[in-house]
């Protein structure tokens, strides 16, 4: 069961695996998408019927038992589906049911645990693969795989990352958990944190924090939903931004503009801005969006 591409390398590591037989796949409906609003398939579905695997997208999985039931599964796999489990799929097959999470847990339990641990400013993540129970990513831990969080990763690079990692993992922890050789580990509810939905509202740099952290918010929503300001009233898009050492005026105000990039205040340091995207067009370099939009020292941001 999954949905997202985050599911996607599970699904081929299970489909190529001697000893596994995918006997079914579950993931979400087709959702309208663009600006037509035509459907488009998940990620998961089109990976399915890559492999001539049977697709089913219940629209409410809980009210649509009799498939599963069908299929009869031993164990069910589940990474990034989008939906929770009711107890009455949990205890449907004799191998229950095992997530692939993108953390640490109990850390950044939830839906987005990737994000959220750019955005905190984490040395570290990995992926967990635990025993489903009812709750939220509570099940009981089974095994983990770590990864650093490089300077150079944003959202993306290390969704790929943990991608592969919990495709890995999950290879060598299912002989185990089948044969009872794994003790499952309860995990510590009072070292749990919860790493929310994230909202495009989100992506609005907040001038006043410092640069770091808005450096961070711009790894975290990058592809999706990027980092945004305003200038003269309208909506700016800012891409490739990083912590520069430098004197500004005040939070949001440009220090510098040419085309080594734009130099705007934080509340402690500055942010250097490589690329930017007004509303509406293409994105620019620094050179290319200052030739038809200067931005004199004291242009304020925000």
């Amino acid at each position: 069961m999954g949905t997202a591409e985050f599911a996607c390398p599970s699904l081929a590591a299970l489909d190529e695996s001697p000893g596994i037989e995918v006997v079914g796949v579950v993931t979400q409906p087709d959702r309208p998408k663009g600006r037509e609003l035509i459907p488009h398939p998940p990620a998961v579905k089109l990976e399915a019927e890559l492999r001539n695997l049977p697709v089913h997208q219940p629209e409410r999985l809980r009210s649509d038992i009799q498939y599963l039931e069908q299929i009869a599964p031993g164990l069910i796999i589940v990474a990034a589906y989008g939906q929770i489990l009711p107890q009455t799929i949990l205890d449907l097959p004799p191998h229950g049911c095992l997530n692939v999470h993108g953390s640490l847990l109990p850390a950044y339990r939830g839906a987005a645990p990737i994000q959220r641990a750019i955005l905190d400013g984490q040395a570290e993540t990995g992926v967990t693969i635990i025993q489903m129970d009812a709750g939220l990513d509570t099940g009981a831990m089974l095994s983990k795989a770590a990864t650093l969080i490089e300077t150079s990763d944003n959202a993306q690079t290390l969704h790929d990352r943990l991608a592969k990692l919990g495709a890995e993992l999950l290879l060598k922890t299912i002989p185990g958990h089948v044969s009872g050789e794994f003790t499952p580990e309860p995990q510590d509810d009072a070292l749990a944190t919860h790493a929310e939905k994230i909202t495009r509202e989100m992506g609005r740099i907040d001038w006043s924090q410092p640069a770091t952290q808005l450096w961070n918010q711009a790894r975290a929503f990058t592809p999706w939903p990027g980092v945004f300001t305003h200038l003269n009233g309208r909506l700016l898009k800012l891409h490739e931004l990083e912590p520069a050492e430098a004197d500004c005026p005040r939070p949001g105000v440009v220090g510098q503009a040419d085309a080594d990039g734009i130099l705007v205040g934080c509340g402690d340091g500055a942010l250097r801005i490589m690329r930017l995207q007004k509303e509406g067009a293409k994105r620019l370099t620094a050179a290319e969006f200052l030739a038809g939009n200067p931005l004199p020292v004291g242009t304020q941001m925000g």
